[in-house]
């Protein structure tokens, strides 16, 4: 089935993979693409959306796009660094502001009877996010909308489909930016919405049947929603010729290999546990920096692939459970100017000597949208509604070099937290938690004596995809009692203090 799709040219904004979210809370397929980098298959795309970008229209490095392809020949929305590109480029003036425009704003003024407008009152809240302003708009152009302090907020291009706007619709913050979407896309552009996680199974398992064949396949389970959401989507695409392999990197919550090998008992799949604890520790002896950490914990995953993959006859591909996030923390998403965050183990290919293939059914979509193909899936609530964990697992959880005792410590405590979370009927509330162990010691008192031990702090924070989160606000009581469960239990600690940090500017994670 052929679906209406987006094409969004990154600039290197923030904010460009919420661009491809919003469109897909439309039921819209979109596809990422850096600015200069514009697909071939240009046809097969019925709409472009130019995002934002840190960069300057005026700087001696801007991003010129070619939008030969483009302009006037496809509906084209142009957001904050796009929308003053056009102005910029075609004849119109962009200058530094003289008021700061950054935060929310309100709509001051939108130009009735206009489509891309509609159902979108004036007041309507919008996320601005720019240090350059857009003074004259080019020729032929029509002012849709202002602030009070931007009067060329949004605009029309006469003589072609091209609309242009200073805010960010992509964002929560602009209250009305799905439905101004939902205008462009829908009722100008004429893009169908029926890109759906039905439709996205069904083209997913034919694409993985026509790339793998009739090839074996081994995948890296973990336990969690996406390795689990893609090992169902192999097994029905290729069914006998999928072997699941699951590994105890040393670095698993409390009892959880076992666990997780019972949980993917009667679903079918054929799953191998290994064991591989001693191999991890030994390959992280010594290691306290967290890029390195990351790289030995996915060099070891690789290790072990490929001697399981030896085991078993002709496997010539390994699967992941790989989704978009990790992509954009990774590297940039689209080849593009944004900047790498953090690695992560799954992400950027295999070396030389191993010889398998890599097939990510994964990929290009989201946590919440790898939630929704898995509850259509048939997959059990309970495991979809478990909180994202890491790839390696507590070792990005414990600050410093990690030894064995310091595992067994933040297992322990990370046991009472989740379990407190679970009991309390908090846990579905919160997006991810887990607890740190942190490199200091501090001095307490247990029984009139003095002891110097660990400090851990509990995370919880709520999100939708990961790439931006708040901190949850949990009762008092409930953090008081853990705390004490904690220090009374775990030999080891004696301090606890809880995380209040968003992201950004914060992750999610400590390291």
């Amino acid at each position: 089935m052929q679906h209406d799709k987006v094409l969004i040219l990154d600039f290197g904004s923030q904010y460009t993979h919420r661009s491809a979210r919003r469109v897909r809370e439309l039921n819209i397929d979109s596809e990422i693409h850096p600015f200069n980098k514009i697909p071939h298959n240009i046809q097969d795309y019925k709409a472009v959306i130019l995002s934002g970008s840190p960069f300057s229209v005026r700087g001696d490095d801007v991003l010129h796009p070619n939008l030969s392809q483009i302009r006037g020949k496809k509906p084209l929305l142009a957001v904050c660094y796009g929308a003053q590109y056009l102005a910029h480029f075609s004849g119109g003036e962009v200058a530094p502001s003289n008021t700061r425009e950054y935060g929310r704003a309100n709509l001051s003024f939108i130009q009735k009877g206009e489509p891309f407008f509609a159902h979108i009152n004036q007041g309507s809240q919008v996320w601005m996010s720019h240090s350059d302003t857009i003074k004259h708009l080019p020729e032929n152009s029509v002012v849709l909308a202002s602030t009070h302090d931007v009067e060329n907020a949004a605009y029309k291009i006469e003589g072609e489909v091209t609309y242009a706007i200073q805010f960010h619709p992509e964002v929560y913050h602009s209250t009305d930016g799905k439905q101004l979407l939902k205008n462009f896309l829908v009722t100008i552009a004429d893009l169908k919405q029926d890109w759906t996680p039905d439709s996205f199974i069904e083209e997913t398992i034919e694409a993985i049947q026509e790339k793998v064949g009739h090839d074996k396949v081994v995948l890296g389970l973990s336990g969690g929603v996406d390795s689990t959401v893609a090992a169902v989507l192999l097994n029905k695409a290729i069914g006998e010729n999928l072997y699941c392999i699951f590994v105890n990197n040393g670095l698993l919550r409390k009892n959880e290999f076992e666990s997780v090998l019972n949980q993917y008992k009667g679903m079918g799949l054929n799953v191998k546990g290994v064991d591989a604890t001693k191999k991890f520790l030994d390959a992280l002896s010594g290691i306290e920096d967290p890029e390195k950490k990351r790289k030995a914990i996915g060099n070891a995953f690789i290790e072990v692939f490929d001697d399981e993959a030896h085991k078993l006859n002709d496997v010539k591909w390994l699967a992941q459970g790989t989704i978009y996030p990790d992509v954009i923390e990774s590297v940039s998403a689209t080849g593009g100017p944004s900047a790498t965050i953090k690695s992560h183990h799954n992400v950027g290919g295999l070396p030389d000597f191993m010889k398998l293939k890599i097939v990510e059914p994964l990929r290009a979509i989201f946590k919440d949208e790898v939630r929704r193909v898995g509850a259509t899936l048939g997959i059990d609530p309970e495991l979809l509604g478990r909180h994202p964990f890491p790839g390696p697992g507590l070792g990005i959880r414990i600050l410093g070099d990690i030894t064995a005792e310091k595992v067994r410590i933040l297992q322990e405590v990370d046991a009472i937290f989740i379990n407190g979370l679970k009991q309390w009927g908090l846990y579905d509330k919160v997006w991810q938690a887990g607890a740190m162990l942190l490199p200091v010691n501090s001095v307490g008192v247990m029984g009139d004596e003095r002891t110097y031990e660990k400090c851990v702090a509990l995370r919880a924070v709520e999100s939708t995809d990961g790439m931006t989160a708040d901190w949850v606000n949990l009762p008092y009581e409930f953090l008081q009692k853990t705390s004490n469960e904690i220090i009374n239990k775990v030999k080891g600690v004696n301090r606890v203090v809880y995380d209040i940090s968003s992201k950004p500017p914060a992750t999610i994670e400590w390291e």
